[in-house]
């Protein structure tokens, strides 16, 4: 009876420990009973993420999640960082899982090494992964599809789609079969040179045509660009006129004399504003004309002999 009694007493004993064991593994093992740096951070959805679970930074532990709570459209996640972790202000936790299979975690990125580090009480950003069960639905979606789509394409289906284009390549084999030999044929004379397009594959001719136009063109545009700097220079007829100030002031003068002459015989100064603006000119000018146009009709009714006579007279 003893002995049965100690040996209830030590599996008892051993159960105990083992299972104290397990909490404390699952809810942070030695750690749970050390300081740490409180942080949280703000998710749509933790998935099945555990209170107990490992919050890692570049596949290393360095903390446990404390508690798990729901706010406003929000779920919040409190964890506890050992005293050795560094996590900055600007860091990112996103909720990850390790295999298909495998438990959920919340991995910390390393943040900016200029930001400052993640004080207690400190929230920080969270990015929100695909939710491992949305993914699986959508692969088996896209199974189902492909499954469906394999089932449309029976032996009758395929003898639709393939019938009409069999019977066109048999009805046309003779045509078909020409004009494979017709582009063999062309292709082999382009290889070999022939032809247009074969002399513009592989002749020289063009391309050193080619280069030659383009030295022209550019010995061309240096030549121009000689010509606008020697004009830029003031060298030449046409650099002269362009830049010399000479010009300009002479041509200035000019046009103000021109004025000047004009201005006067628009005011009737000097013979010619007199013959331009002067009345009594006019006058004295249309009655001369007037005088001639009677003296030569007078002369065409007197007659060669009479204009001879009166000349001879006056003369002697």
């Amino acid at each position: 009876m003893k002995n049965s009694l100690e040996t209830k007493l030590g599996v008892f004993v051993a159960i105990t420990i083992l299972a104290a064991v397990l909490i404390i593994e699952n809810f942070g093992g030695p750690e749970l009973f050390k300081h740490g740096t409180h942080i949280s951070a703000q998710f749509d959805t933790v998935q099945d993420l555990k209170v107990g679970d490992r919050v890692k930074m570049a596949g290393v532990e360095i903390g446990r999640v404390e508690s798990i709570d729901l706010t406003t459209n929000k779920v919040s996640v409190t964890m506890r960082l050992s005293e050795k972790a560094v996590v900055r202000t600007d860091s990112q936790a996103t909720v990850k899982f390790t295999g298909l299979m495998g438990q959920n975690f919340i991995a910390i990125s390393f943040g900016s090494p200029d930001a400052a580090r993640a004080a207690e009480g400190t929230i920080i950003a969270a990015a929100e992964q695909p939710d491992l069960s949305a993914i699986m639905a959508k692969l088996d979606a896209a199974a189902s599809g492909v499954q469906n789509l394999t089932k449309s394409f029976t032996p009758d289906t395929i003898n639709n789609l393939m019938g009409p284009l069999v019977d066109f390549v048999k009805q046309n084999s003779a045509p078909l079969t020409a004009t494979i030999a017709n582009i063999k044929n062309v292709s082999s004379e382009i290889a070999a040179g022939q032809g247009t397009i074969g002399k513009l594959i592989y002749d020289d001719t063009l391309y050193n045509s080619a280069i030659v136009t383009v030295s022209n063109l550019q010995e061309t545009a240096a030549s121009a660009r000689m010509v606008i700097n020697s004009v830029n220079a003031g060298q030449g007829s046409l650099g002269k006129l362009l830049t010399d100030e000479t010009l300009y002031h002479e041509t200035t003068a000019s046009m103000t004399n021109l004025n000047q002459i004009l201005q006067k015989i628009n005011t009737g100064n000097g013979t010619l504003g007199k013959l331009v603006n002067d009345q009594e000119f006019y006058k004295n000018a249309k009655l001369s004309l007037q005088k001639l146009d009677k003296a030569a009709d007078g002369l065409e009714d007197t007659g060669p002999l009479s204009v001879i006579g009166m000349m001879m007279g006056r003369l002697f």
